[in-house]
This record gives structure tokens, sequence and C-alpha cells, in this order.
């Protein structure tokens, strides 16, 4: 069995085989493998069965034997992987993944139960993670190497299939290992072991020079055990190394490829694991590319075809699909038939996958992507023993994941919290407090809370990197709280914008951090002071409104936040309008922006901390200065608008000066976009209000055909955003023009499209509507 490190590296090819003396069955037994063949794992348990050996040498991390016995624990269930890392730099780590089906699994496995000794016996992680070249680290090719030739590595299973006339690796390892019937399941192994002698002599150690040490080792961890157990030692391990530990060398000759190499200091335990992460397409390069399905083929007792179409039938129903038994028995035939047309000996995935497309999904590649995700590769997640060993803040957070039932899972799913109820609120602070961590469990779930509101939507999916990413986040504390405020504390002290800031506090705020805010207010407080750019007291302040408005609905305190948003409000104020001046087109799009959030940041400001007066008196002079561009006085304009500091009446005539003869095409376009762009809600605006659409159409038709060009690319990208139905309504108003008895009709002492007075009975229309949604009564 390979490592897998956080890094993953090319995926080499595997084999599984049984290597014997000759064709003999010699001593000692040395069964190479794949490491994730359910194929391997059954011979080697028929294997060890009739040899009964006294010990059983695996393909690992040395280091393991002291975790050897927690494998044999009831409640230790796989996948799982030992986890190495180094102790002073727990994010250089690696893994070596055993599922139900893995070979090396069913030999501890087998081991433990008959009461024979177990031992690890690959090159000791405190070298392998201590090697500064890439080739020592990349953990996944000790079974499988490549070719020095051009500088590539071999797939050893590619080139036995290619010899055997097969051009699909897995497709011909099926057939010859997994699909195998009754009869003798170990042998195809001397066959294999003479076939990966050969590809040995051929290629040497195939692109992977680290296995001529790790080869090494072994050969002395093997002489070691035969010194001690005599003949009844027997080794499991990939079966490219077969011939290697074969192979006569001298103590010396090993012990000297040995010498001199480095050391880190290192941790070892067992962690859980998941189909997922041990399919190929995850990176991991010692994966397979179905690992349900191995997975499958291990357990079922017996009519393997016929109990995975119940399973896909079982899942597709769940999912409202209509399969009945008739479905389930065609697609086995189907499958069979397939099988025999194509000169396998049983139906493999291939041909089961054609008949699940084909009979119960009726074609349709839809229902059969959700049979490979959930069935072919698997969501299983595996467990360890709470005895096993682990950092103090993976302790703490298994300890709060079990008090507040929140269960690692390898499917992502979707956690609704109520903010109001205890048990949630404790839920969404130890979240916030993993992200502040950097351990990535859960992620807000976009668009579905909406700010400020007492739920929040989280995406939870457990991998097992997060554990790398918990030993890392060890180094600041013994527990999940202790960890995230002395990071919190670290990153205030070490920021330098003041939006990094601004952000850190809402985290805290978040995550219920309250013996971490006040180094971060200090921080805040002393950054504020000394930035004087208003681009960035704009960027910090929505952060800060955020906190002051909705701190409340966890119970925590944000008085210290209101003083320094109320300071970073006043400074905006004072210097937005020289700042807007003589921008270019870039700098102006993204003042914009810094406007709009400001905007709205304002809004979520208590009253004692809120500049609305003096706000709207910033907005007046940039929508009426002459060297503001256009874009942001369009905006300004729509922002006083919809705040109802301006009328129609008054929003009209800064139109009409914006799009007059006189000023340039481009930023007159550029003035649309700021007043009507689809993100504010333009476009419905003009819809009802015919009078500015026909400013617009006005400007439009007397711009020169030469300055058309240059203003079209942003009218189009002003318009483009606008949802479809807005822009086809539009277009009919356009096309159609003023008409004395449609929509926009002029009625007396009105304007084009509206009344002459607000009609009440048909407003009040709406507000039954209105009370039950938002759940409030009906007063008279």
């Amino acid at each position: 069995m390979t490592p897998t490190t956080t890094a993953p590296g090319p995926a080499p090819g595997r084999g599984a085989i049984r290597a014997g003396d000759g064709g003999r069955r010699g001593r000692p037994l040395l069964l190479g493998v794949r490491h994730h063949g359910p194929g391997s794992a059954r011979a080697v348990r028929a294997a060890l069965e009739a040899e009964k050996p006294a010990v059983v040498l695996v393909e690992g991390p040395a280091e393991a034997d002291a975790l050897v016995a927690l494998a044999g624990d009831p409640s230790m269930r796989p996948p799982v992987a030992l986890l190495a890392h180094a102790v002073d730099d727990p994010g250089r780590a690696a893994f070596w993944p055993m599922a139900e089906f893995s070979p090396e699994w069913v030999a501890i496995r087998w081991a433990l139960d008959r009461g024979a000794a177990v031992r690890f016996v690959d090159l000791p992680a405190t070298h392998t993670l201590a090697a500064a070249d890439p080739t020592w680290s990349d953990g996944e090719g000790a079974d499988g190497g490549g070719a020095e030739a051009d500088g590539l590595r071999i797939d050893p299973l590619a080139e036995l299939a290619r010899t055997a006339g097969h051009q699909d690796a897995e497709q011909w390892w099926e057939d010859v290992v997994e699909l195998r019937g009754d009869g003798d399941p170990t042998a195809p192994f001397e066959a294999l072991a003479e076939a990966m002698g050969a590809l040995r002599e051929a290629y040497g150690h195939g692109g992977h020079p680290r296995d001529l040490v790790r080869e090494a080792y072994m050969r002395l961890q093997l002489r070691a055990a035969h010194k001690e157990f005599g003949d009844e030692v027997a080794v499991v391990c990939g079966a490219w190394h077969v011939p290697a530990l074969t192979r006569k060398t001298t103590v010396a000759a090993d012990r000297a490829l040995l010498k001199g190499l480095p050391k880190v200091k290192t941790e070892l335990t067992w962690v859980p694991w998941t189909h997922r992460r041990l399919a190929r397409r995850s990176g991991y390069g010692a994966g397979i590319e179905a690992p349900g399905w191995y997975g499958h083929l291990f357990t079922a007792p017996d009519r393997p075809v016929e109990r995975w179409m119940t399973k896909v039938a079982g899942l597709l129903r769940a999912e409202d699909h209509l399969v009945s038994t008739a479905h389930v028995i065609e697609a086995v035939r189907l499958a069979e038939t397939l099988a025999a047309l194509r000169g396998r000996p049983h139906p493999g995935l291939d041909e089961t996958t054609d008949a699940v497309r084909a009979v119960l999904c009726e074609g349709s590649d839809v229902p059969l992507d959700l049979v490979r995700d959930r069935l072919v590769v698997g969501d299983v997640l595996g467990e360890v023993p709470a005895g096993a060993p682990a950092v103090p803040l993976q302790r703490d957070l298994s300890r709060l994941q079990r008090s507040l039932r929140l269960k690692p899972e390898a499917q992502e799913r979707e956690l609704d919290l109520d903010l109001r109820k205890e048990t949630d609120g404790a839920r969404s602070r130890l979240l916030h407090r993993l992200r502040l961590l950097g351990v990535d469990w859960g992620a807000p779930a976009a668009g579905r809370a909406g700010t400020g509101t007492f739920r929040e939507t989280w995406r939870l999916r457990w991998e097992p990197e997060l554990h790398v990413q918990v030993a890392e986040a060890g180094v600041w504390g013994t527990t999940v709280e202790a960890a995230a405020t002395a990071k919190a504390e670290s990153r205030a002290l070490a920021a330098t914008a003041l939006a990094d800031i601004t952000a850190l506090a809402e985290q805290c705020l978040l995550a219920g951090l309250a013996d971490a805010l006040p180094v971060v207010m200090r921080a805040l407080a002393d950054r504020a002071a000394l930035d004087t750019d208003v681009t960035h007291l704009a960027q910090a302040l929505p952060a800060l409104a955020r906190s002051l408005r909705y701190g409340d609905v966890r119970g925590t305190d944000t008085a210290a936040l209101a003083e320094v948003a109320a300071g970073l409000a006043e400074r905006i104020c004072v210097g937005l309008p020289p700042a807007c001046a003589g921008l270019d087109a870039d700098a102006a799009t993204a003042m914009r922006d810094r406007i709009d959030e400001v905007h709205q940041a304002l809004v979520l400001l208590p009253d004692t901390a809120r500049p609305a007066d003096r706000w709207a008196g910033v907005l007046h002079r940039l929508a009426r200065r002459d060297r503001v561009p256009g874009v942001l006085r369009g905006r300004a304009a729509r922002l006083l608008l919809d705040e109802g500091r301006i009328t129609e009446d008054e929003a009209a005539p800064l139109m009409s000066r914006a799009l007059s003869p006189g000023a340039p095409p481009q930023d007159a376009a550029a003035w649309i976009e700021g007043f009507a762009g689809g993100a504010s809600g333009g476009g419905l605006l003009l819809v009802h209000d015919e009078r500015l659409l026909g400013l617009i159409d006005t400007w439009l038709t007397s711009v020169p055909p030469a300055a058309f060009t240059d203003v079209l690319p942003l009218l189009r990208r002003t318009f483009s955003a606008y949802e479809t139905g807005v822009r086809r309504t539009l277009g009919e108003l356009v096309a159609r023009g003023p008409q004395p008895d449609g929509p926009g009709r002029a009625t007396p002492g009105g304007v084009p499209g509206f009344a002459a007075a607000l009609d009440r009975e048909r407003a009040d229309a709406v507000l039954p509507l209105l009370h039950l949604i938002l759940g409030t009564e009906v007063t008279a």
C-alpha cells in the first residue's frame, strides 16, 4: 500500500499477483496485490487461510505498528487511512488509505482475528515526509512505476493488458481477477509474478527511483521477520515490489541505500476515509475507477449482477424514478447478453452501466449520473475509534460534533440553522470558527439566507484532508474556541488593509469570539485613524454595518463597533466628492461599486451612527458636478430617486442635461449605465416611467453615426444585464411609441404611462397578500 500525499502526484499502474518461488508455494509467502482490488483481497484471504503464517508483513509506514491493534476495534469501520504528518509542519502529510476490499486491510484483520503478528515494513514516514525531492513525496507510485524512457512512468497494468491484446487495462483486470468465479483464487499470482519480473527487468525502477530505497528497507524488515519467525512469514505488498523482494542482495548493500536519509519528527493516527477519495478522478494516484462497484463485488455473497441492479433500482425509486421488478430482470438479462457478445466471462461495470442506461434509465444520462455518483463511486465514510491518537484540537472538535449532533458525512448536504435556537446558534458559531481556522467543513450557501436574517444555510461535506487542516490549526490552541481566538488576534495584529480588519471583526462576531474582539477593535481603530484613502474606508464600512445591524441576532454586544462605524461614515462623506473628480473609466466603475456598498451599509447603521442627511447632500453634489464621471453622476441621481430625496420631475432635468447634444456621447452613455444599470433595477424604472425612457430614446437617435460605434458596447452592457422580460417590454414600448389609448397614453394633468394621482384603492389591494407573507395582522 502506498501513501497519498496532500499534493497528489501522477497515477501509476498497479498489479495484483501472488509470487512464489519457481512455481512453488515457498517461504516467505509473497503476495503481490493491487492495492484496492477485491479480487486481490479475496486471494490474499484464501492464501492466508491455507498457509496460516505466524506474522503478516504489510506495505505501510513502519511507525504504524503501534496503531495496528486499533484495526481490530469493533468501532473501526473502513474506508480508513493512516495519516502521518510532520509535528512542526502539520501541512506536510501523507495518507495510506484502506477500504474494506483492500488486500492490506483484509490481511491485517485476518492476522488480528487469528492471533498472528502484524508489522508494517515500508520506509518510515519520518524519512518520506522529510525528503525534499518531489519524487520522494508523491507517495502514490510505489507499486507501479513509470518508464525512464522519455522521462515518463509506465503503467504496469496497462503494459500487461496491452501485451495480452487489450486496450482497456481496467476491463482486462476485471476479466482476469475481479470477475473470476469459483476455483483457486490464487491461480493468477504466479503468472503475474513472472510478468512483473519481466517488466522490472525491462524498465528497472520504472521512473520511481525512491522505490529502490523503499524496497531495500522492505528487504531488511523481511530478513528480521524471517530471523524471528522462521519460514512462517507472509508479505502483502504491491505486485510491482515482488521481484525486488526476491532479488539476491546483501544486508550491507541495502543499508547503504538507507544511509544518510533525512528525518523529520512525525506523528501517525487513523482517520476516516471516503470512497470518493479512493476514486482515481479525485487525484489519488493509486485510485480506482469505481470504489462502490469494487466494494459491491467484494461483499456480495453471490449473484453480484442481480444484487447490483437491485441497488440501482432502489436508488432510482428513492429519487422518484419509475423502476419495476421487470425492469431489473430485463437489465440483468441485457448485461449478461452484452458480456457474452463482448467475450467477457461475466458482466463487468461497462456491461452493467450500459444495461442500466438502456433499461432502468430509459436511455437518459441524467439518472445514470446519479447512479455513478452514489453507487459506482459512492459516499461511504469510514469511522475510527475514539481512542485513536489525535491532536487536542481534533478531540475537542469531535466532542463538539457529538454534543451538537453534527455528524461528519461524505455526501454533501445542506443544513438550515435558526439562530434563535440555542443549538443552532452553537452550530453556527462552530462552523464560523472552523472557517476562520481554515477548516473548510462547511460553506455558507449563497442566496439561501438573506443577509441579516435569523437563518443561515450551510453546505457541509467532510473530506479526509480536513484532518490535516485540523492538525495545522492545532498550533493555535487546544480547543476550537481558543484556537480561533488566537488566530483572529494574530491576523488583526498582522493585517495592513482596513477592509481585512473589518471583515475579521465581522467573522469574530459571527463566530462568537468575544475575547478576540478587543484586540481586533484596537487594531481597527488604529488602522482607521491612519488610513486616509476613501476607497479603503468605503470597502471597510459594509462589514461593520452588517455586524452592527445583525450581531444582536446571535446575542453579541456590538456597541464597540458603533463609534468606529460612525467615524468611518463621516470621513467618507467628507472625502468622497473630491475623490470622485477626474477619474478614468475603470476607476469610475470601481468607485460606483464602492458608492453602492456605502449606500447599502448606511441603511444598516443605527440611527445614532447614520449620517443620512449628510450622505444625501454628498449624492446631490455628485449628481450635479460636471467634473464627476457620468457613471457616478447617473448612479447618484438614481440613489437619490430611489430614496425619495428627489422626485421624478427633478430627475428628468438631470437626465436631460446629461443627455443634451453638447454632452460627449461616451459620457452620456456612462450616465445611462450609472442611472439605469441592470444591477440597480433600472430596467423596471424605465418600463414604468416612459418619460425617462423617452429621454434615453431621443438621445440615442441623435447620437452621430461615428460616435454610435463607440457608445454601443457600453449601452449593450447596460441593457444586457436586464432580465429577459424587461428587455422584451422595453423593446415593445420603443417599437410602439406613445399611443393615446395604450399604456403610454397621456392622462389629464399627468405624464405618459402614469395617472394624474395615486389610485389608493388599487394600491391597497396588495395589502392582504403582504400581511400574509409577513405574518402581520391587518389593521383597520
